[in-house]
């Protein structure tokens, strides 16, 4: 025995050892990733301070087409005031930011999930850019300009009679909104397939762009700010699963009936014109922080399709909104 007690203490010390490494990493990465939201919050409340004081243009822009559109039909005076809400901290575009930061807030740092945290900061950072946030705002913008019926001009796209001259399907206007979950989410029916369900709150444009099904949604959809440009910044962890998942039983449908499926986002339509270099430019990677942990570096992050927890038996923290 007493051959015995001096590998068990030798055993210990490791262990011990190799708990306290652990436990130090532990701590740089909490420390790196509360640093990311500091910086992180400052981004997103110089956005809001940009907003209120009228330095985006397009929130500018926002506003001014709803009061025209108002002047010119009375009727769609609700649904003008609802989507230039974007032009506001109170808008949905930028209440989803603020509340993905809130869930990364709430999130408990390990090991496991620091990359995850990291690339959610990086996006909502990005997101916050004053350049970003208004190329994201011509989604709103063609929407009221599509319902003036020419009387105003798109912004960051072609023109709505171009489109319309270049065929393909037609959802009508608000259908730049369509697949972003801002606005709606995909629904399945009873036969099993899937189709858009705008929040309660948009429920009117419903009556503008009809019953629009994923299936052939992915297959025709046109140009759209968020579905080409915008989706890997403006989208949640949550979100993106949503997204996934839509488009995996889809695929799977095509195949039982020996179609092909290609994913909806799997290249641009065209149809931009004058936007921001920012958003030609792929969405930054943890590589670009100064990190205390190898591992970082190591690890390839799956924030886009991904959540912030690996264990099956937690769900992740998202966004959504209510009907």
């Amino acid at each position: 025995m007493s051959m015995i007690k001096p590998w068990k203490l030798i055993s210990l010390l490791f262990i011990l050892q190799l708990l306290a490494g652990c436990e130090s990493k532990l701590e740089q990465t909490q420390t790196t990733i509360n640093q990311q939201v500091v910086s992180t919050a400052q981004s997103l409340a110089r956005l809001g301070s940009a907003i209120e004081t009228g330095a985006v243009r397009n929130a500018r822009l926002l506003s001014e087409y709803a009061q025209v559109l108002k002047q010119q039909k009375p009727e769609l005076t609700r649904i003008a005031n609802l989507i230039a809400e974007d032009a506001t901290r109170e808008g949905p575009l930028y209440q989803n930011l603020a509340m993905r930061l809130n869930d990364v807030k709430a999130e408990t740092v390990t090991l496991d999930n620091a990359v995850l945290l990291l690339d959610e900061l990086t996006r909502i950072k990005e997101a916050s850019k004053q350049s970003l946030f208004n190329d994201a705002l011509t989604d709103p913008i063609n929407v009221l300009a599509d319902m003036s019926d020419g009387q105003l001009a798109r912004v960051g796209a072609i023109s709505q009679q171009a489109e319309q001259n270049g065929g393909g399907a037609d959802y009508g206007a608000g259908s730049q909104m369509v697949g972003n979950p801002n606005y709606g989410n995909w629904q399945s029916g009873s036969s099993g397939t899937s189709f858009w369900q705008w929040y309660g709150m948009y429920r009117m444009l419903g009556d503008l762009t009809g019953r629009v099904g994923y299936s052939n949604w992915s297959q025709n959809r046109r140009y759209s700010y968020y579905n080409d440009y915008g989706r890997s910044r403006y989208t949640s962890p949550k979100q993106s699963v949503k997204q996934a998942a839509v488009e995996t039983k889809t695929r799977k449908s095509f195949q039982r009936k020996g179609q092909s499926f290609s994913s909806p986002y799997a290249k641009k339509r065209s149809g931009a014109a004058g936007l921001s270099r920012s958003s030609y430019t792929p969405t930054k990677t943890v590589s670009s922080y100064s990190k205390p942990k190898k591992s970082f570096t190591s690890r390839k992050s799956t924030s886009n399709t991904g959540s912030f927890r690996n264990s099956g038996s937690r769900t992740s923290r998202g966004v959504s909104r209510g009907k």
